[in-house]
């Protein structure tokens, strides 16, 4: 017999509610986090520290949302005891919030060396940058649609979407390279240039678990298989 069949009317639709609203509480925490990618990059790009301090300030907010999640979602479990679907749907939500905080830490990083590099000479061309954040950002709301949605089939062609996010990775890593072995007065802004190109990887990282999580909660099954990869062509920095 189903959880919700001995429950009154009103009962079931407060819990519905309840969990539209744990959905709601974990888009609008993407969406901040999507909006914290792109500014740290248009600061990036172009040159705009103020933006970027902006930016450094705004994670506080993603890491009270992530508070208020895992808040919610305890009382949920302690009150509903939910089964089947609904448990993994409030698990999942404090997996995808444990998520969305690093892709937030990661923006928080990349706009504070965009603060640096705006007192130091451009390097190299900007347009893998663009490319890589842009990227990033659609999977993301696309994995943050795939959730509101409930949409196991859209989560799972965000989480097979990586391989072009690392090919631009390794791209950028080898122009950056070239670009300091040439001058040593672009290694600073090449070193910093290097660590943005890596946590724009690592939100790509993330936004694939996020879909990971999604399709699981919604079938109760993991995918079947590896996660498709690019080749890595050499050594990367640690994200920072």
């Amino acid at each position: 017999m189903a959880m919700n069949e001995q429950l009154p009317q009103h009962v079931i639709k407060s819990y519905d509610e309840d969990l539209r609203q744990l959905r709601d509480m974990i888009a609008r925490m993407g969406g901040l986090a999507e909006r914290q990618v792109a500014d740290s990059t248009y600061a990036l790009m172009r040159r705009d520290p103020e933006l970027a301090a902006l930016v450094v300030e705004r994670d506080a907010e993603i890491d009270r949302l992530q508070r208020e999640i895992e808040t919610f979602a305890i009382q949920l479990i302690a009150l509903r005891q939910p089964v089947a679907a609904d448990l993994r749907l409030i698990v999942g939500a404090l997996k995808i919030a444990g998520d969305i905080e690093r892709i937030g830490d990661y923006a928080k990083n990349d706009a504070k060396r965009a603060i640096v590099l705006a007192k130091l000479p451009p390097i190299g061309s900007m347009n893998g940058f663009q490319r890589l954040a842009r990227l990033v950002q659609e999977n993301l709301k696309e994995a943050m649609d795939a959730l509101v949605s409930g949409d196991a089939a859209r989560a799972r062609r965000v989480w097979a979407s990586d391989v072009p996010v690392d090919e631009i990775t390794n791209g950028i890593f080898r122009e950056m390279v070239t670009y300091m072995m040439e001058d040593p007065r672009s290694i600073t802004a090449g070193t910093h240039m290097l660590f943005i190109a890596k946590n724009l990887e690592r939100i790509g990282d993330h936004t694939t678990n996020i879909a990971e999580t999604i399709y699981y909660a919604v079938h109760g099954d993991k995918l079947p298989e590896a996660r498709p990869k690019a080749s890595d062509d050499g050594p990367a920095p640690k994200a920072a």
